[in-house]
């Protein structure tokens, strides 16, 4: 696989509220070393881990762009390894990054009811690929902390009906009925505070 193209924040990005800008900066900084270190040898797991980590700490500065690019060819590495987690994990990560990008879209352009559309879409489709997968990762509660994420973005997104279906689907691997009147499975008395997806409206 070839090497991954260097990209930046740019000067006009900003840290999220919340993290000093600084702090972030210096986090790039050192997530760039660890993707030259990665580069060397070129692993798909170390290569992995270095592209995501280079990818949230340009999400910190609020350079959505550049973040879903290196999350993009996370998710390339992630593919040559055994198992589904790491995917899924990358098209939660990809998800959340897409709807921020629109977020901050529609924030910037508010008189544009059209904007952050194209970051939105794909916000979905990475939350529908995340929710098609979820079912073969290692464990139930594995499955349902990504379902609860992929809600909160459907949520974030407008799309209201699919988020709520979602909470449903991990309500039931919960072993809670959708009234949530039956009792949760006695092996994860701790869950629901546990995977609830932050910002999420739902499940309230």
């Amino acid at each position: 696989m070839t090497v991954p193209r260097r990209i930046t924040a740019e000067p006009g990005d900003h840290a999220e509220p919340g993290l000093p800008e600084g702090f972030a900066r210096h986090a790039l900084t050192l997530a760039m070393r660890g993707l030259d270190r990665a580069t060397l040898c070129q692993r798909p797991v170390d290569m992995g881990q270095a592209l995501s980590q280079l990818a949230r700490s340009l999400k910190a500065l609020g350079a959505f762009g550049p973040a879903e690019t290196y999350l993009t060819q996370a998710l390339r590495w992630a593919a040559m390894l055994p198992g589904i987690d790491a995917r899924v994990d990358l098209l939660c990560e990809l998800a959340e990054v897409s709807c921020a990008a629109a977020e901050a879209e529609q924030a910037a352009s508010e008189d544009d009811r059209h904007a952050g559309r194209a970051s939105r879409e794909r916000a979905r489709d990475h939350a529908f690929a995340a929710a098609g997968l979820a079912g073969q990762t290692t464990d139930a509660h594995w499955e349902v902390k990504v379902l609860l994420r992929v809600s909160d973005v459907l949520d974030r997104c407008g799309d209201h009906e699919d988020a709520a279906s979602m909470q449903n689907r991990a309500i039931s691997l919960m072993g809670l009925s959708t009234d949530g009147d039956a009792a949760m499975h006695d092996s994860a008395p701790e869950l629901p505070a546990m995977a609830m997806a932050p910002g999420s409206t739902l499940l309230m």
